[in-house]
Order: structure tokens, then C-alpha cells, then sequence
């Protein structure tokens, strides 16, 4: 093997790296435009919360993962590619959401918005998109954590009625 097609190929893989991250950097640009805020609002208000405003908390936001799973599961798409689809449907709602309601005050509207964005966020973290940013890894693993307590207790609830 001589030393020119070694080089060449790690140039084309730091090429091709520096591409990916750059694709990464622009995603996290538009989730911080669209995304960020009403996540962190949502958490917020999520911490805040008493027991009964958390359940209210839990099955929107595990509405809108839900809503978010790709309807055809494509065997062939590793998770990450999985986690980026669902992210990217996340994403469309709440731009969609964000024209359709822009001037209203409507708490329900909004916070269903801000559970889309949250769960937006936390599958772009599961997506990997934020290892170039470690503060929106941080926001991402916040918001993972919220999405898995919300779709855990949907889940008990579902088992509990079943039994019943």
C-alpha cells in the first residue's frame, strides 16, 4: 500500500466528516430557531407542575412521539435513522402548528406545539445531530428523559385499564 492512497482516503473521510457535521450544525440551527425555546418552556413548566398537571404533561407529549413514528418501519434504517424521521415530523408540526397559531392565546394549542418540539429534540439527541453542541446534548437528554416517563406512563396506563 504506498502513502498517496493512504492519504487520499483520509482526506476523503475527513471530507465527508466535515460535511456531516456541517449538515448537523445547520439542523441544530433551525432547532434552535423552531424548537428550542418551547422545549425549554415546556420543561419548565413541566417541573413546576403539580401531580395531576404532570399526567396532562405526560399524554401530550406521548400523543405527539407517537404521532411521530414513521407509519411504515423501514427494516433497513439503522435507530438513528428512525429517531432523525421522527424528528424531522416533529419538526414540520410545530412550523405548521407555529403559522396556523401564531397570535392566538391558547394554552391547549400551545403546549401541544411545545410537546411536539420537545419531542422533536429529544430525537435529534437520540439521532446524535447535537455531539457538536453540549448544550443542546444537554436539552436533548432532558427532553429524552421526559418523552421516556411520558410513553412509561402511558404505558401503566394502558396496562391498568386492560387488566381492569
Amino acid at each position: 500500500m504506498d502513502c498517496n492512497s493512504t492519504f487520499q482516503r483520509k482526506s476523503r473521510r475527513t471530507v465527508f466528516n466535515w460535511f456531516r457535521v456541517d449538515k448537523r450544525r445547520k439542523k441544530i440551527r433551525e432547532d434552535r430557531r423552531y424548537l428550542e425555546g418551547r422545549a425549554r418552556r415546556l420543561l419548565q413548566k413541566y417541573l413546576a407542575a403539580d401531580d395531576s398537571e404532570k399526567r396532562l404533561y405526560y399524554e401530550v407529549i406521548a400523543g405527539a412521539a407517537a404521532a411521530c413514528q414513521p407509519e411504515l418501519s423501514d427494516p433497513g434504517l439503522e435507530n438513528p435513522q428512525h429517531a432523525e424521521q421522527s424528528a424531522e415530523t416533529a419538526l414540520k408540526v410545530v412550523k405548521i402548528r407555529h403559522r396556523q397559531t401564531s397570535g392566538e392565546n391558547d394554552d391547549l394549542a400551545g403546549l401541544i406545539t411545545n410537546a411536539y418540539a420537545t419531542v422533536g429534540i429529544a430525537y435529534r439527541r437520540a439521532a446524535a445531530v447535537y455531539m457538536v453542541d453540549e448544550e443542546m446534548q444537554r436539552l436533548g437528554t432532558a427532553a429524552v428523559h421526559l418523552t421516556t416517563i411520558a410513553n412509561s406512563y402511558i404505558a401503566a396506563q394502558s396496562r391498568d385499564t386492560q387488566r381492569k
